[in-house]
């Protein structure tokens, strides 16, 4: 399924222009699914650092996961209910020979072939943290304090096409999790969203933190979202990039017992469990850094430098 992106500002065509010309994004031919240069890789990777290695001091556990999920947990958490336009499932061929024959004949063409495709059990990753939850509760009741997962960099996808360089349809999520009593996890979401803003600030970026919501669909979300806002259970940190209104660069997320209770994460005195988790968006942080100290990293102020690049 195809679908037309909406019009940059001139603000968003100039700064993407400009990357594409300094070397640091490529084209595709998709709007929002880009490849990206040595320059710009490095700083992402030192960013991921950055993060790892804070987490790492308070007893984070890594996991990895691949950027595809199976589609009963989707259907499990919501997300296909709630997010049907963000969605994107795996298809596969699902025919005979003479198909196969006659699906290539199409596609050559660039005719639709999609009726001799099937779907799978598999949908993209739309949320670095999704798969963290079940597997955490596949392993057996809690130990006394929960958990702490670094996810680092994960590809997570969303059909969201735009021509926006810092609104990607593919990108990274450098994902933190914790399961735990509500108490600890509400503290943990709070003090971290405090070393986001204090990492910006060495980063030499000019954010604020701020109530949000999510993008649920229908009329139905527009009451979520509501419920979400009042209950402050999401704070998003934005930073100046190339759209009119700041973007969110980090988000901090409380899930109350959502997770807990669809996939049964739980302590071993049955004392409740809540989760949340932390959302840097490394792609989108990268391009920060660019939009505030310029496209040639090696002459950002020695602080940035020595965070980030040196």
């Amino acid at each position: 399924m195809s679908e037309e992106a909406p019009t940059p500002t001139t603000g968003q065509a100039e700064f993407l222009a400009a990357l594409i010309d300094a070397g640091h994004v490529f084209e595709t031919g998709v709007p929002g699914v880009y490849g990206h240069g040595a320059a710009y890789e490095r700083v992402r990777v030192k960013l991921e650092s950055l993060i790892s290695e804070a987490a790492a001091e308070d007893g984070a556990a890594k996991l990895k996961f691949p950027p595809v999920v199976p589609r009963v947990n989707l259907e499990d958490n919501g997300y296909v209910a709630k997010f049907p336009q963000l969605a994107a499932s795996l298809f596969g061929f699902d025919g005979s020979e003479a198909d196969a024959i006659k699906q290539g004949r199409i596609a050559a063409a660039h005719g639709d072939w999609s009726s001799f495709q099937g779907q799978t059990d598999l949908m993209m990753l739309p949320a670095a943290c999704y798969p963290v939850y079940p597997a955490v509760a596949a392993a057996g009741p809690l130990a006394a304090g929960g958990a702490f997962i670094d996810m680092e960099g994960t590809w997570v996808f969303r059909h969201e096409p735009s021509y926006d360089p810092a609104r990607r349809q593919a990108f990274r999520q450098h994902e933190l999790v914790r399961i735990g009593a509500p108490e600890d996890v509400v503290a943990w979401r709070m003090a971290w969203a405090q070393r986001g803003l204090d990492m910006f600030g060495d980063l030499g970026l000019a954010s604020s933190l701020e109530s949000a919501n999510d993008p649920f669909f229908g009329r139905q979300g527009l009451l979520l979202a509501a419920n979400q806002s009042a209950e402050q259970l999401k704070f998003e940190l934005v930073v100046p990039i190339a759209s009119p209104e700041p973007t969110a660069c980090a988000s901090f997320n409380y899930h109350l017992d959502q997770f807990a209770g669809i996939y049964g994460l739980s302590f071993a005195d049955g004392s409740p469990v809540h989760t949340a988790c932390v959302g840097f968006g490394q792609d989108r942080i990268v391009l920060a850094l660019m939009k505030a100290h310029g496209l040639e990293p090696e002459r950002w102020p020695s602080n940035v430098r020595t965070l980030v690049w040196d």
